[in-house]
């Protein structure tokens, strides 16, 4: 039986990155068709011989010259079935986060992207397609899970000041901590190392720099560990 059906699938990406107190959100300038000269998430059409996530990881790499570390899939978008105005597309979304040092390493190949930037979350242009509505998403899962799972070291250098721990925290989740009480709970749980080395500092006391475990958060994880923090 011949199935009436003619659907491209699609990968789109939010590349979150943060940096001196503000997180970014990677975005790229269409140089062709209906959306050119507009900012898009990065992405494009899986090929027959990829997979979803290896297809999104390839559209970062073709359009904005990074590789990230944590993705994970978002949510599939295609109720709308005229999303797209060329076709019917359905996108799979992934979310992923990557260290500050990958904020200045941005550079465009041959694709159909023009322009590779990242732009304060909180001063996004506007986008094509449906893009706001899942960049929403993926924002919204940001903030939730760094609640509950560990992901923001993924955001921060691997060694990285404990302030600037508390201020990530600070920045997404919008608001205010008692860094004490933070510093104690993030430290109880056992798998934040404490450097030897010192940070360069311009003013105030010298600070230790700290480094996330996974191979110990990974192992508390096996023996029934569950993270969470809270906040008034």
């Amino acid at each position: 039986m011949k199935i009436p059906q003619d659907i491209k699938l699609a990968v789109d990406a939010i590349v979150f990155g943060y940096e001196n107190n503000q997180l970014y959100v990677l975005l790229v300038k269409q140089k062709f068709g209906t959306m050119k000269n507009v900012w898009v998430l990065p992405g494009g059409f899986v090929l027959n011989d990829e997979t979803l996530m290896d297809a999104a990881k390839r559209e970062l790499r073709e359009e904005a010259g990074i590789e990230v570390k944590y993705m994970e899939q978002l949510y599939t978008f295609g109720d709308d079935i005229h999303r797209d105005t060329r076709f019917r597309v359905v996108s799979v979304a992934y979310f992923a986060l990557v260290d500050s040092t990958k904020l200045h390493l941005v550079t465009v190949n041959d694709t159909d992207a023009e322009e590779a930037r990242w732009f304060p979350v909180n001063d996004i242009p506007k986008l094509g397609y449906d893009h706001k509505a899942i960049f929403k998403m993926a924002h919204e899962r940001l903030k939730s899970k760094l609640t509950y799972q560990p992901i923001g070291f993924n955001l921060l250098l691997r060694e990285f000041l404990f302030s600037d721990l508390e201020n990530l925290y600070c920045t997404i989740l919008e608001k205010d901590i008692d860094r004490r009480n933070f510093r104690k709970k993030i430290l109880g749980f056992g798998f934040i190392d404490e450097t030897t080395k010192i940070a360069p500092q311009k003013s105030g006391r010298p600070a230790r720099l700290f480094k996330f475990n996974k191979a110990k958060y990974e192992g508390f994880v096996k023996d029934g560990f569950y993270f969470e923090i809270k906040f008034a």
